[in-house]
């Protein structure tokens, strides 16, 4: 990790317990990488599922999100990002208690506010989830 980046929480408007990023390892101005461990006594485990339990999928989007928000937040230096969007999204493989999770977001669209965006979740090499999210940068009160 970078010791120029901020952490999510100085960027990013989420706070615990829906911020699911614990450290950005790249930000430019196209792409960045973070990640989280989820830890075992996250409370959503206790029932998803009981005997069984799994990061939920929205979580894992709701993470890509966060990594693409921070990335926009970082390039305008402030304000807020919506998620407006989320397509093509698939979840290929569980995520348990314990696993340190990487989230990367590469923009392919920029235009007037509105920001695309491929995003990829992955367990080491193992890839988990990914879907193209769309946002938009609400103008800075």
């Amino acid at each position: 990790m970078s010791d120029t980046l901020p952490a999510p929480a100085d960027v990013l408007p989420h706070r615990p317990p829906f911020l699911f990023l614990d450290r950005i390892l790249r930000c430019d101005a196209q792409r960045a990488v973070a990640e989280r461990t989820f830890p075992a006594d996250e409370p959503f485990f206790a029932g998803h599922f009981p005997g069984n339990p799994v990061v939920p999928g929205v979580i894992l989007v709701e993470a890509m999100a966060q990594t693409l928000a921070y990335l926009a937040l970082r390039a305008r230096g402030g304000g807020t990002v919506l998620l407006t969007g989320i397509d093509g999204c698939k979840v290929r493989r569980p995520v348990r208690p314990g696993e340190t999770v990487t989230f990367s977001v590469e923009v392919t669209r920029a235009k007037m506010g509105l920001v695309v965006a491929r995003a990829e979740a992955a367990v080491g090499d193992e890839p988990c989830a990914s879907a193209e999210l769309r946002g938009y940068l609400a103008p800075q009160a």
